[in-house]
């Protein structure tokens, strides 16, 4: 039987986060965004060694904070990392993880690039842009748009 380097149902990127409940995480990404279970490795004390999820074709790993090895987000500060979900519907998929406990960072907006898009703060600092592609827009469409919302001068170029 051969083995695949990339397993199935995985992508060669694969977020890995760290937070400081995992079991709460767990059942936050579930009810904001619609996450799977693969499969979770507690520790005998109850602290989340090691998690698979799947959100949309996508897999992510979490785990509960080690402080000698690994750390969550400083509580009352978003990570500097970002992870991008493309959806069907952003404005859905937003008002759920709303409900489900993250706040507002950017609020859901029609994006000059040609996105439906907008930015949460989960419950554990993690940061979340959620978007629907609505429209193909050129690099120079965008840039138009870009000045024109900004005032500022060509962004690629």
């Amino acid at each position: 039987m051969s083995v695949k380097p990339i397993p199935a149902g995985f992508h060669a990127l694969t977020p890995h986060l760290i937070v400081t409940d995992g079991a709460a995480a767990i059942e936050f990404y579930k009810a904001a965004f619609g996450a799977v279970e693969l499969n979770r490795s507690p520790m005998p004390n109850g602290k989340l060694m090691h998690t698979a999820l799947h959100i949309g074709d996508s897999a992510m790993f979490l785990a509960d904070e080690f402080p000698a090895r690994c750390n969550a987000p400083i509580q009352g500060r978003r990570s500097p990392v970002t992870l991008h979900l493309y959806v069907e519907d952003a404005d859905e998929v937003f008002n759920r993880a709303i409900v489900a406990g993250a706040e507002v960072s950017m609020p859901m907006m029609d994006a000059f690039w040609g996105d439906r898009y907008g930015q949460v703060t989960d419950p554990f600092g993690h940061s979340w842009s959620i978007a629907t592609r609505k429209e193909i827009v050129s690099a120079e469409e965008a840039d138009r748009r870009a000045k024109a919302m900004s005032g500022a001068k060509s962004l690629i170029g």
